[in-house]
């Protein structure tokens, strides 16, 4: 029997059709509190510009409204996007979080825009940024923990915190990238499911022991929706699969249809397909089928931790099968310890 991984949650925060962005940032403090009732680990939110299905512009101040309403959850970004921001304001942000909040903060940090050409440049993104980046995550962390030397600046607060850093990517670069530095890793399994085992392979080959990190620790994210069985589920998810049909089609990243508008649409045979792919991709089912698959994808990938992205229209739906994970994990865990026993 094969051991099953801790688990954590990945929020974007989503709008749906007839809500708010207001709502769905409520919505999302509320689940933080009830998924660390449930004894998850971390809660991690994305970062995302002129998108109105997905409200998540500011992870910083989202971070501190869900530290504030939790009290042993670990809460950080996964992952503020860092050619879009000055290193030292991140360190300044997520020094001052570490402070209020100690031992309770991640920072994770990717090189992707997270918006289109048009917002990066309202951002104050420079065209190189991504080429850049490897220059500006060192920058970064040097303005965390006490310096060999005197610093020319100081980040306040972040000099007094120790923050752990993470990697974010969805390619063997990020990987090879993360390991070569001995910091720890998240793979997006969701945007790139085809290259997950090879990229966490290559994490643990490049990987070189640091100060920051003595042997390698990477987080697989991926698309999770438990249902009652596996019928269920797939009704779950459907109003989220029928958006990202759209946001392909149209071009415009819309709020999700809710749950009504997937129902009534008729289906072509290519979207079908794409609703067929993305389930067996990703972690969609009934306990059973979910805790089958979670084993599977911790055995072909040996990844440390599993975070959940959970993306429904209603929050009870969501704080649902939140649970039906939770119960899932911790029922694979007792049999392999049982096993263990035999």
């Amino acid at each position: 029997m094969t051991d099953t991984p801790p688990v954590s949650v990945l929020d974007v925060v989503p709008v749906w059709s007839g809500s708010t962005a207001t709502r769905a940032l409520r919505d999302s403090v509320q689940l933080a509190v009830e998924v660390e009732r449930l004894g998850y680990t971390r809660y991690w939110v994305a970062e995302h510009h002129n998108t109105p299905c997905l409200a998540t512009a500011t992870p910083p101040v989202l971070v501190g409204a869900l530290l504030a309403a939790t009290s042993t959850l670990r809460v950080g970004s996964g992952g503020v996007l860092l050619p879009n921001h000055p290193p030292l304001v991140v360190a300044e942000q997520f020094g001052t979080l570490a402070a209020l909040y100690p031992g309770r903060v991640d920072l994770g940090v990717g090189r992707a825009p997270g918006t289109d050409a048009a917002t990066a440049r309202a951002l104050r993104r420079a065209p190189d940024g991504a080429d850049q980046f490897p220059t500006e995550l060192a920058e970064l962390i040097d303005h965390f923990g006490p310096a060999p030397r005197p610093r020319q600046i100081t980040a306040v607060a972040a000099a007094e915190s120790e923050v752990p850093v993470w990697i974010l990517g969805s390619s063997p670069g990020s990987a090879r990238l993360a390991g070569s530095l001995g910091l720890p890793y998240a793979f997006a399994h969701q945007i790139n499911p085809t290259l997950t085992a090879t990229a966490l392979q290559l994490y643990r080959k490049s990987f070189r022991p640091s100060a920051h990190l003595a042997d390698p620790h990477a987080i697989l994210s991926a698309v999770v929706v438990v249902g009652e069985n596996d019928e269920h589920a797939e009704r779950l998810i459907a109003p989220y699969l029928l958006g990202q049909i759209g946001h392909r089609t149209v071009g415009r990243l819309d709020p999700f249809p809710n749950a009504a508008q997937a129902q009534q649409h008729s289906y072509t045979d290519a979207e079908r397909a794409f609703v067929a792919e993305r389930i067996t991709s990703q972690i969609v089912g009934g306990p059973e089928t979910v805790r089958e698959r979670v084993q599977r994808l911790h055995a072909e990938t040996g990844a440390n931790e599993l975070m959940a992205l959970t993306i429904l229209p209603e929050l009870e739906d969501r704080v649902r099968s939140y649970a039906l994970l939770a119960d899932a994990v911790r029922a694979s865990i007792a049999v392999y310890a049982r096993d263990l026993r035999v």
